[in-house]
């Protein structure tokens, strides 16, 4: 993984270079050459046999019901040669090929100073809303977290493209939510100026604020560098108190190579377990609430408190241990809305998997987040509609941590989520998340009762 050291310059070294290929395999050296190598990689293999089986478990259970295309293959192969383990030292995250280090490094420190914003606008202008034409609830805290992870992206990556929710359309009509919008921008800054400064420091004027608001407008697709933006994931959890995210995702060529989830209203510890009331009343828990979480592609999953300036004390996350003879203690995630997702229909799957515990309702991504570090075990989002797609910005970078963490993440055919069909997932439905010890049986129980 990357150095966790948000004040050094970023860093834009290539991954470190192989060593050539042998020119003459047939010459003795050559030959015991190769041998001390092949035992050195089987070696590696079963010294980290949990990384390397789980991580085939994983492709497994999800080609199982799909079929395994030379790409999907190429892909998991090079992830497996790439992860050292699901939880790696702090030696091996630093020493670790730099492939996307600065989008990793932007991506944090972006949510982090979102983060600040939105904890700023709770508590200055609690339950301040304006309405959109879908009467879905918008804060102030949207807009100005948005034109900031833009403003940190545009400063290292002008060409990239950019999947947002809002325009400034309606705050060019209405100065007052405009001026209000910007005295929070404005007034919003990591506290170590090098931080600041490494996703280009402040935002120039209020004018800049706007343009930057509709620079969101890409359609996404399947070539490209594509970044995806949910400045408040839930926003009726952020208004109640409950639970919300600030989701920041990188696609490349239709695949998430980057995600991070700054969740100020989760508990900072990841041993512990998740209570039926964290939906709700969650705020004004300073030192013990707040967490960053982030992943590469084949580089693992990580969590930092949200409050710690450097962003130093990162470290590596795994999906819990359940397995399919221990389900009746497993928990589940779902959403608190049943607009969401169909909470009879996953009372029903429980009641097939013989779980007997209550699930565990919160708003936005903190759920991909809770399960990734086994603090749940599974997440569940079912189709309301036949016709309702879902939003690839509220899943990008919950999937991939989820993935990174040990899990795997499908639709309720068990499909891979489809990143590259735009600004949807339009070729999926509903959502699976599990760890992979266990998701086969899940889908299972999920298309039984969903009759699929």
């Amino acid at each position: 993984m990357p150095s966790t050291s948000p004040a050094a310059p970023l860093d834009t070294s290539a991954p470190h270079t192989r060593p050539p290929v042998l020119s003459r395999l047939s010459s003795p050296r050559a030959v015991l050459l190769c041998l001390s190598l092949l035992t050195l990689a089987i070696s590696l293999l079963f010294a980290r046999p949990w990384a390397s089986w789980a991580s085939w478990a994983s492709w497994a259970s999800s080609s199982s019901t799909c079929s395994a295309s030379p790409r999907h293959l190429a892909s998991h192969l090079a992830r497996l040669a790439t992860t050292s383990s699901c939880k790696p030292s702090a030696t091996t995250a630093t020493n670790m090929s730099a492939a996307y280090d600065t989008e990793w490094k932007v991506a944090r420190l972006a949510v982090q100073r979102a983060s600040v914003l939105t904890k700023r606008v709770f508590h200055e202008k609690a339950k301040g809303t304006v309405s959109k034409d879908d009467k879905s609830p918008v804060t102030i805290g949207d807009f100005g977290a948005q034109a900031l992870i833009i403003s940190a992206l545009r400063a290292h990556f002008p060409n990239d493209e950019i999947v947002a929710e809002e325009e400034a359309d309606q705050l060019r009509s209405d100065e007052n939510l405009r001026n209000t919008i910007w005295d929070f921008v404005k007034d919003t800054n990591l506290k170590q100026d090098a931080s600041n400064q490494a996703i280009g420091g402040p935002i120039p004027s209020i004018d800049a604020m706007l343009d930057l608001l509709d620079q969101g407008k890409s359609n996404g697709g399947r070539s490209g560098r594509v970044w995806t933006i949910d400045p408040i994931d839930g926003t009726k959890g952020f208004l109640r108190g409950g639970q919300y995210a600030v989701c920041v995702g990188l696609i490349v060529d239709g695949d998430v190579k980057v995600g991070v989830l700054g969740c100020p209203n989760l508990p900072i510890s990841d041993s512990e377990p998740l209570t039926t009331d964290i939906g709700t009343n969650q705020t004004d828990r300073e030192g013990t609430h707040g967490v960053l979480f982030s992943a590469v592609l084949g580089k693992g999953a990580y969590s930092a408190p949200l409050a710690d300036e450097s962003l130093e004390q990162t470290h590596p996350i795994s999906m819990s241990k359940v397995t399919a003879a221990g389900l009746a203690d497993a928990s589940f995630c779902e959403s608190v809305e049943a607009g969401h997702s169909n909470q009879s229909e996953s009372a029903q799957i429980a009641q097939k998997l013989g779980i007997t515990r209550p699930s565990v309702r919160m708003d936005s991504q903190a759920k991909y987040g809770s399960i990734a570090r086994g603090a749940g075990d599974v997440y569940l989002r079912l189709p309301v509609s036949a016709t309702y797609q879902e939003k690839i910005w509220d899943h990008a970078a919950g999937d991939l941590i989820v993935r990174e963490a040990g899990g795997v993440v499908t639709d309720t055919l068990g499909n891979q989520l489809d990143f590259g069909n735009g600004r949807t997932l339009a070729a999926n439905k509903g959502v699976v998340a599990a760890p992979a010890a266990i998701h086969s049986v899940v889908l299972t129980a999920v298309k039984e009762v969903l009759k699929l």
